[in-house]
């Protein structure tokens, strides 16, 4: 009977151990519940925040895609067009929030390289193309001057007033080519092609003049005191030079508008104004020509247009080579005004009028309202010598006559040696004459010529149309540098 209780007391601890047991692994198992509870939370929070990132780097990543799209379909093509025509935009970033980023950043460095290496290709496909076209023009130039030389013959050798006729307009339509040939070869590098003497400025415009179609519309009015010339190296480039602009103002006028040259002399040189009548040019045209004309940047043949337009550009090309200035503005008359400066030094000279008269195409000085020409030369604080002569005094008593002394005309007479600094080189002066003997001049008609006098003339004059051709032809060409350096 005792052994009951013992076992009923063993049964009794071991289940209150098993309690114990089991409480302790109640309560911790409620605590591996709690952190597996505060774990699942947190993995839920990091998961949430890690699909939210995901969410913002695939939102991030299909907006740089949408930028590269952006920049390889529309920044690329209008980066190229604006470097051939500047006035086109180029867009900036598609979403504003790569701004300052590294990505922009890297965008920028692609447009920035892209566009270097557009602009050298350009430049080296601009430089073979010149290459080309200034060997071409060259050729087609030597051969524009020989059929000038064989039309120049072939007039020589008909009579024929209708054959003399086509042939001169055969002349005309050559020279026209040959301007156009000749704007051409100075765009892209290539020396003028003529050599000539000092030639008067008068003489140089009447020549430019004559390159043109419509040449009777031009009106030009010599304003010069001096037998101003051109030395012999920038006649042929001021001619040129003058030439464009005014086949510019032929182009842009009424073909009934005239066009007016003025020659104006200055203290430092001379300048020739080009005023047209026609539809002017707006500002930002204005400041196109003006950056062709100043001749500071290379210009490509892309940038001349289609066609090309190569007045300017070879204005401007010469402009630095020779040293004279060319300005375009607004004309008072409602079209547009050119000025083409020529320094004194070095580019111009006064010649001898008795020793080298000057050609009868030339116009005149009107020296109407001009101050006395023999006070004009002299320096500050020096009387001419009309000035220092004493005044008349009153007629004295007849004396007995003297022998007539031989007559000579001195209206011309040698100016002083003294010169103020930066003046135009003076030679011969021409003595202020009454208006009497003005009038007189200008009524007296020069003596009739008979028939065989006009034609040794004409023939004399063809003779030295001729030998001046057969010169030119006969030198050996010139570059570009060795005519600059000279």
């Amino acid at each position: 009977m005792t052994s009951i209780p013992e076992a009923l007391l063993w049964c009794l601890s071991a289940g209150t151990a098993a309690a114990v047991v089991l409480a302790a692994l109640s309560i911790r198992a409620r605590g591996q519940r709690a952190d597996l509870r505060s774990r699942l939370t947190t993995a839920e929070e990091q998961n949430s925040a890690t699909l939210h990132s995901n969410t913002e780097l695939s939102a991030r990543l299909r907006a740089t895609e949408a930028e590269i799209r952006h920049l390889a379909e529309t920044r690329l093509p209008d980066l190229t067009m604006a470097l051939a025509h500047p006035h086109v935009p180029v867009p900036g970033l598609l979403d504003a929030r790569f701004a300052g980023t590294d990505a922009d950043r890297a965008l920028s460095a692609v447009l920035e390289q892209v566009s270097d290496a557009i602009t050298k290709e350009r430049a080296r496909v601009d430089a073979a193309a010149q290459s080309t076209l200034r060997g071409a023009t060259t050729t087609i130039q030597a051969l524009l001057y020989r059929l000038q030389t064989a039309l120049q013959e072939m007039q020589h050798r008909y009579d024929d007033p209708d054959v003399a006729q086509d042939l001169l307009n055969a002349d005309f339509l050559n020279e026209q080519a040959l301007r156009r040939v000749q704007a051409t070869g100075v765009v892209c590098g290539a020396w003028p092609g003529l050599t000539r003497e000092d030639s008067y400025l008068a003489e140089l415009v009447v020549g430019a003049t004559s390159r043109l179609r419509g040449y009777d519309r031009v009106q030009i009015s010599n304003q010069l005191r001096d037998p101003i010339a051109v030395v012999a190296r920038a006649v042929e480039p001021v001619a040129i030079v003058v030439t464009e602009l005014l086949a510019n103002a032929l182009h842009h006028s009424h073909r009934e508008l005239p066009v007016t040259i003025t020659l104006q002399q200055g203290n430092r040189g001379a300048s020739v104004l080009v005023d047209d009548y026609g539809v002017g040019m707006h500002d930002d045209e204005i400041k196109a020509a003006m950056e062709l004309l100043a001749g500071e940047n290379d210009v490509l043949l892309t940038q001349l247009g289609d066609p090309p337009r190569s007045g300017f550009a070879a204005a401007g090309q010469l402009v630095r080579q020779y040293g004279f200035g060319v300005h375009v503005e607004p004309s008072p008359y409602g079209g547009v005004r050119a000025v083409v400066y020529i320094p004194g030094d070095p580019l111009l000279t006064v010649l001898d009028e008795s020793a080298q008269p000057m050609s009868v195409m030339a116009p005149m000085p009107h020296r109407s309202g001009v101050p006395d020409r023999s006070a004009s030369v002299l320096p500050t604080g020096t009387a001419s010598p009309a000035a220092a002569a004493p005044a008349p005094s009153a007629p004295a008593a007849p004396a007995a006559p003297a022998a007539p002394a031989p007559q000579r005309d001195d209206r011309f007479e040698a100016a002083p040696p003294v010169q103020q600094e930066g003046e135009l080189p003076r030679r011969r002066r021409r003595k202020p004459v009454s208006e009497s003997e003005e009038s007189a001049e200008r009524t007296a008609s020069p003596p009739p010529r008979s028939p065989e006098e006009t034609g040794s003339r004409w023939a004399a004059l063809q003779r030295g149309t001729e030998s001046g051709r057969a010169a030119v032809q006969s030198e050996p060409p010139r570059s570009p540098e060795g005519n600059a350096q000279s």
